[in-house]
């Protein structure tokens, strides 16, 4: 099964499009791997990890490619601009390089993105089953919206994984569709939170004027119970670090306690009080500072 499971990859791959033109659309436009070694490497590769199996969060685009070997055929090292990224050494760049966008849409949707999610998550989870809580139902868990509780892969998939400039008016107008679905890892963790008893609390950067369509999703996609959400006003400025480390601030003289923070920005972690831990989930796509 396994071995006629990887010919028919092998014979949808070697008849999609070459022209590297686009990553919209079905397989038959899936850019090709140079040489018949590389498809048989990324279609073993997808058979073995089985990630058919998993919640799906895009589906443009088949779960076939190696990020690696995508950025050593690329030129570039895009692997370590990404770890850069992550790391936080690189900071206040405001696309992805040209030459990355391969790299970052295999590394986004072929299985390695939701890999990492799920390492960040387990740990997560293993530290919050150890939380020794007051009773008083005041230790609270804050997460993050976009790239953290909703993935926006479906809107970014059409837009070159973030290689391409951001349009504001754009995105906002996928936000108020409110169809962004789960990032299946995090909706895991909710749940789990809610069953130890940990409240939950939303801390996003949207704008307060998209609430009920950030709701209407939230609801949609599976959260269905929090103890507050709040929304940046559209009077304050771009900076994200002082609205959130604010708004965690206001939750502290509240008397709550800030069991653990998530996002996939420095900016939803950084400040105090930042929360007894932070966990960061994977994000190559954009940089808010």
């Amino acid at each position: 099964m396994a071995t006629a499971k990887l010919l028919l990859l092998m014979v949808l791959v070697a008849a999609s499009s070459c022209d590297g033109s686009a990553w919209r659309g079905p397989l038959s436009r899936l850019r090709m791997l140079p040489t018949a070694q590389y498809v048989v490497e990324a279609a073993a590769e997808r058979l073995k990890e089985d990630v058919s199996s998993a919640p799906l969060i895009h589906a443009l685009h088949p779960l076939l490619g190696s990020a690696g070997d995508f950025s050593r055929r690329a030129g570039v090292p895009c692997d370590s601009w990404r770890l850069a990224v992550e790391t936080y050494n690189k900071r206040d760049w405001t696309t992805v390089p040209a030459s990355c966008e391969g790299y970052v849409g295999h590394y986004m949707l072929g299985g390695h993105y939701r890999r990492d999610s799920r390492v960040v998550v387990d740990e997560a989870v293993a530290y919050a089953e150890t939380l020794n809580l007051g009773g008083n139902g005041k230790e609270v868990w804050v997460f993050d919206i976009d790239e953290t509780s909703l993935s926006n892969l479906p809107y970014y998939a059409n837009h070159g994984f973030g290689a391409q400039p951001y349009n504001a008016t754009n995105f906002d107008e996928y936000v108020v569709n409110a169809t962004a679905p789960a990032l299946p890892e995090v909706l895991e963790l909710y749940e789990k939170l809610l069953s130890l008893g940990t409240k939950v609390m939303f801390i996003t950067g949207r704008h307060d004027t998209e609430k009920e369509a950030t709701i209407k999703n939230l609801r949609s996609a599976g959260y269905h119970t929090w103890e507050k959400l709040v929304l940046k006003p559209s009077s304050l400025g771009s900076s994200v670090v002082p609205y959130k480390s604010g708004e965690r601030q206001k939750l502290v003289d509240a008397g709550y306690r800030i069991v653990g923070n998530m996002g996939d920005q420095w900016s939803d972690l950084l400040g105090a009080p930042e929360g007894d831990r932070t966990f960061k989930v994977p994000d190559p796509m954009y940089y808010v500072g």
